[in-house]
């Protein structure tokens, strides 16, 4: 059943808890760009995608499938399966632990329910989505594939091979997500590469591109019903969501410091004052 914004926004908030609390105590993870992509895959797994833990199977028949690119925001990624129902939401406590399921990147050797494929090395989640994507077609499968990137790890070669690839093919039931946050590991994506004009750039690989609000439910539904209503054509899409790196924690916002850095225990009590426990912390 999908969930009503203010809905959406109690799941977020919860999510951002989990997140900041998975990385203080794991001593390491990357809260930064899990904390911007919050709402984006609180929306998409909550309102808009048909990815269910009843019946989900590693092949994606008969549901949407997912693809986290920029693997290393696990603790986004990891909260918001917990709380689809995908694996018990005490397990988050295990997140970088010896011998846990929850790694610091998606692994798929120990089977951990609603996660496709392992992904670690940036700049593969689009052509690993593109081949979903194409198989889906090929076998008559009217579900979508939606892939979520980080625009510093658009700075590698193989996202535009990826993109190049669907765009023959014409995967129009392929759906790119990028969180668009400005910051990487050691900057600004502008200072360390100059990612230029993404939408420019997607435009002139052939797909459709839509930008958005990432921190706006109303604006990120919308966008993803744009998507779904391009579907229809010929062309792959892509989502271009402006968001900000730390959101929802302001000591966190807004720089790259956070890209991979745990908080001590004083910045993570820091942090619970201003997210509010909405379904219970783990």
């Amino acid at each position: 059943m999908k969930k009503s914004k203010q809905e959406l926004q109690a799941i977020a908030s919860q999510v951002r808890r989990d997140i900041v609390r998975m990385v203080t105590e794991a001593k390491s993870g990357h809260p930064g760009g899990s904390l911007s992509s919050t709402d984006i895959l609180t929306a998409l797994y909550f309102n808009v995608a048909d990815i269910r833990p009843e019946g989900w199977t590693r092949d994606g028949k008969g549901q949407d499938q997912f693809i986290l690119s920029a693997g290393h925001l696990t603790p986004v990624y990891y909260s918001i399966l917990a709380h689809a129902g995908f694996f018990p939401v005490s397990e988050l406590a295990t997140f970088r632990k010896m011998g846990t399921r929850l790694q610091g990147h998606p692994s798929v050797r120990k089977g951990l329910p609603g996660v496709t494929q392992a992904s670690g090395s940036l700049g593969q989640g689009v052509s690993v989505a593109a081949g979903l994507a194409l198989a889906k077609k090929v076998n008559g499968d009217a579900h979508k594939v939606y892939v979520l990137c980080g625009d510093g790890e658009s700075e590698e070669g193989q996202i535009w091979e990826g993109a190049e690839f669907a765009a023959h093919h014409k995967l129009s039931n392929l759906i790119g997500i990028t969180d668009w946050n400005g910051q990487q590991i050691d900057g600004t994506v502008e200072s360390v590469c100059g990612g230029g004009d993404l939408e420019a750039k997607w435009k002139a690989f052939g797909w459709n591109t839509i930008v958005a609000d990432g921190h706006d439910f109303d604006a990120i539904l919308d966008a993803f019903a744009q998507a779904d209503k391009l579907s229809a054509g010929d062309k792959p899409t892509m989502i271009l969501f402006k968001t900000d790196m730390g959101h929802g924690v302001d000591f966190m916002a807004g720089t790259c410091k956070w890209h991979g850095k745990a908080p001590s225990v004083e910045q993570c009590e820091a942090a619970m004052t201003q997210l509010e426990e909405t379904l219970g912390d783990f």
